[in-house]
C-alpha cells in the first residue's frame, strides 16, 4: 500500500488526479487532456447543469440524513484548499464522527468521500464510505467511480470496511416538513470496489500518461462523445473536423446489431458509407430522401387519418418541472410535475381560441393544473398533442393524486390523439435529420414558424431552467407563455396543412 502524501509533498510529486479527471480519461483521453490543459474551451449544456444542481441537493440531504443529529465535520475545500483539507482529514480520522467530504491523496490519485461513517471491524475503528449519487439507480459508470474512490481512500491511509452507494429512491413519496428519511436507497459494492484496486491504479497511470503528454491527443468525435454523458468539449473536437455532408447521426432508431457494428467501423461517418441492406424501411428513406435532396408528403394519407376527428378540436400542450429532491408533499423524485398548459381550440366553424395556464407561486401547481385542464378541455371533442405518451402520462399521475378529478381527467386522457405518428407515417423533409421532433417538422412543413424566432426560452429544457428562475421575474414568465403558446399553435399548423385544409386563416 503506498503511504499517503503529506500537505508539503503534494504538489511536488506527480499531479494528483481528481476522481472527476480519471473517470474523463476512462471516457475520452482527449477530454482528460482538455479538462488539466485547457478546461475554458469546456461548454456544459443547459442538461448538464441540471445534472450538477441536483447533484448538489441530493448531496445537502444525505448530510442531513446520514447525520441526524449535527456531529458530523464537513470539509470545504474552496475554503480551506487542498492541502489543508487532507491535513484535516488525517486528524479527523482519529475521531468516531461523521465525515463529509474526507480528502485522500495517494499513488498518483486525489479523492474526496461524499460521506465517511465510523464502525468497527474486528474490534478495531474503521470507516464505512458511502457514496451518493443523484441518479435513479446504480449506472456503470457509478460503480468505476466508487472503485476509485475506495482505491485512493485505502491507498491513503483509511481503514475501509466498506463502500456503498447511495442513490436515489424514485418510488418514495415526499411526506414534507423536511422529513427527507427514505429518499436514499444504499448498495452494498465492497466486494466489487475492493477487488479492483489494481484495475484503479492502472487507470491512474495511464491517465498521468495522458496529462504529461505536450499536445492534445488525436482522437476524433465519435459515440463516446456522449457516454455516459454528454462531453463539455464536444463543440472544440468538432471545430476543424471535416463533417460529412450527410452524417449517420441521422439516421433513426439505430438499433441492429449489424448497423451498430458497421457505424462503429473507424472512418463511416457519412450515409453514403452505409449499405443499404443493413437499414430499415424508416432509415432507408432518410437516407434516399436525404441523398436525393428531395421531401416526400403523403398528403391523402394524412388527411385520411384526420378526417375520422370531428370538431372542436384541442391541440395541447404541457411543460413540466422536476425534482430530484421533493420540495411538494405527496411527490416523489424525479416525478415530472405540470405547472403549466397551452390550448388552442378551433370551433368547427373555424374560429380559434387559445387558453393557457401557468402556475408561478412556488407551491405545488398541481391542483389548480388539473382543474384549469379540465376546464379549458371542455367534454367532446380530439384532443391533439405531439407524442401522446407525455401528456396522458401527466394526467393519470394526476388522477392518481386526486381520485375526485381522476374519471374526468381519464376521459380527457381517453380524447388524445398524437399527431406524431401521423407525421412520421406521411411526411418526411431532408431537413429533418432523421428526427420527427416538432422542432423539426414545423419548420419544414410550415416555414415562417421557428422556435429559434423565441427569446429565451425554446425548448423544455430551458422551460424547466426558467421554472426555478421565473417566480419574480416579469421578462421569464413571458417567454415561457410565448414558448408554450408556439408549442399548440405549431401542431395547429401542422394539423391545417396534413389536414389539407390550407383555406383555414389564423
Amino acid at each position: 500500500m503506498s503511504a499517503p502524501l503529506t500537505a508539503g509533498e503534494l504538489g511536488v510529486a506527480r499531479r494528483n488526479l481528481s476522481k472527476s479527471k480519471l473517470m474523463a480519461f476512462r471516457q475520452c483521453h482527449r477530454r482528460l487532456w482538455l479538462e488539466v490543459h485547457h478546461p475554458e474551451l469546456r461548454d456544459d449544456s443547459d442538461a448538464a447543469k441540471s445534472r450538477f444542481e441536483a447533484g448538489y441537493r441530493v448531496g445537502e440531504v444525505a448530510r442531513r440524513i446520514y447525520d441526524p443529529t449535527g456531529r458530523g465535520v464537513e470539509i470545504d475545500t474552496r475554503v480551506e484548499g487542498y492541502a489543508q483539507a487532507l491535513d484535516r482529514t488525517r486528524a479527523l480520522l482519529e475521531t468516531r464522527q461523521p465525515i463529509f467530504e474526507a480528502g485522500f491523496a495517494a499513488s498518483g490519485g486525489i479523492a474526496f468521500a461524499d460521506v465517511m461513517l465510523p464502525v468497527t471491524r474486528n474490534g478495531q475503528p474503521a470507516w464505512r464510505m458511502v457514496e451518493v449519487k443523484s441518479s435513479a439507480s446504480i449506472k456503470d459508470y457509478q460503480r468505476e467511480d466508487v472503485a476509485v474512490q475506495a482505491h485512493v481512500a485505502r491507498a491513503g491511509g483509511a481503514n475501509l470496511a466498506a463502500v456503498a452507494v447511495a442513490h436515489v429512491d424514485t418510488s418514495w413519496v415526499y411526506p414534507g416538513e423536511g422529513r427527507y428519511e427514505g429518499l436514499l436507497k444504499e448498495q452494498d459494492l465492497s466486494k466489487e470496489a475492493f477487488a479492483r484496486g489494481g484495475e484503479v491504479q492502472s487507470w491512474i497511470d495511464g491517465a498521468q500518461a495522458v496529462v504529461t503528454q505536450a499536445s492534445e491527443p488525436g482522437i476524433d468525435p465519435g459515440r463516446h462523445c456522449a457516454t455516459p454523458f454528454e462531453c463539455g468539449f464536444i463543440a472544440h473536437c468538432s471545430r476543424d473536423r471535416g463533417l460529412a455532408e450527410y452524417p449517420v447521426a441521422w439516421l433513426p432508431r439505430v438499433q441492429t446489431k449489424a448497423l451498430k457494428a458497421h457505424l462503429a467501423q473507424p472512418g463511416i461517418a457519412d450515409m453514403r458509407d452505409v449499405p443499404d441492406e443493413l437499414l430499415n424501411a424508416k432509415q432507408l428513406q432518410v437516407k434516399t430522401l436525404t441523398l436525393e435532396g428531395t421531401a416526400w408528403f403523403d398528403q391523402a394519407g394524412a388527411a385520411r387519418q384526420l378526417r375520422r376527428h370531428k370538431g372542436p378540436l384541442y391541440f395541447l400542450d404541457f411543460e413540466t418541472i422536476q425534482f430530484a429532491v421533493p420540495v411538494w408533499p405527496g411527490t416523489r423524485p424525479y416525478q415530472q410535475l405540470p405547472f403549466q398548459f397551452s390550448l388552442h381550440r378551433l370551433s368547427r366553424h373555424g374560429v380559434l381560441e387559445h387558453h393557457d395556464f401557468l402556475d408561478l407561486s412556488g407551491q405545488d401547481p398541481s391542483p389548480k393544473f388539473a382543474r384549469a385542464l379540465l376546464e379549458a378541455c371542455g367534454d367532446r371533442g380530439p384532443v391533439f398533442v405531439y407524442n401522446a405518451g407525455f401528456e396522458k402520462g401527466r394526467m393519470n399521475d394526476l388522477g392518481d393524486r386526486f381520485p375526485a378529478l381522476k374519471a374526468e381527467l381519464e376521459a380527457v386522457s381517453a380524447r388524445v390523439v398524437d399527431l406524431l405518428p401521423i407525421a412520421q407515417d406521411h411526411y418526411y423533409h431532408p431537413s429533418q435529420e432523421g428526427s420527427w421532433s416538432i422542432k423539426k417538422v414545423l419548420p419544414a412543413v410550415v416555414p415562417d414558424l421557428r422556435y429559434e424566432t423565441l427569446e429565451g426560452v425554446q425548448d423544455g429544457e430551458a422551460a424547466m431552467g426558467a421554472y426555478r428562475e421565473a417566480i419574480d421575474s416579469a421578462v421569464l414568465q413571458r417567454q415561457l407563455l410565448e414558448y408554450c403558446h408556439l408549442d399548440t399553435y405549431a401542431m395547429v399548423r401542422l394539423w391545417q396543412v396534413f389536414a389539407g385544409r390550407d383555406h383555414l386563416q389564423f
